[in-house]
């Protein structure tokens, strides 16, 4: 039996340290209830867009969820960025052995 085993829907390994050293934000529970908050927090920016009308500079900044969908974009874009660099500034693992 595995760790996520214990707790159903939990959709990551979070690792736990046994006795009454856990902190608050490694229990699965916490977890789960801060994706949750979170997400509603997101969903609830991009539905107020229904509400307050976006006027934007350009024509697709006026678009209903382009600043969410932009921003997640965005936030690919950088990730993807990232793992390039670290495959272009990898070095040997005895580089500084020689």
């Amino acid at each position: 039996m595995t760790h996520n085993d214990n707790h159903k829907g939990a959709a990551v390994d979070v690792p736990r340290v046994e006795g009454d050293d856990n902190h608050w934000l490694t229990r699965p529970r916490t977890i789960r209830r801060l994706w949750l908050g979170f997400a509603l927090v997101l969903a609830a920016t991009v539905l107020l867009q229904l509400v307050v009308k976006v006027k934007g500079y350009f024509v697709v900044d006026g678009w209903f969820g382009f600043a969410a969908a932009f921003g997640f974009a965005c936030c690919v874009a950088m990730v993807l960025v990232a793992k390039l660099l670290g495959v272009i500034l990898k070095r040997r693992e005895d580089y500084y052995d020689d």
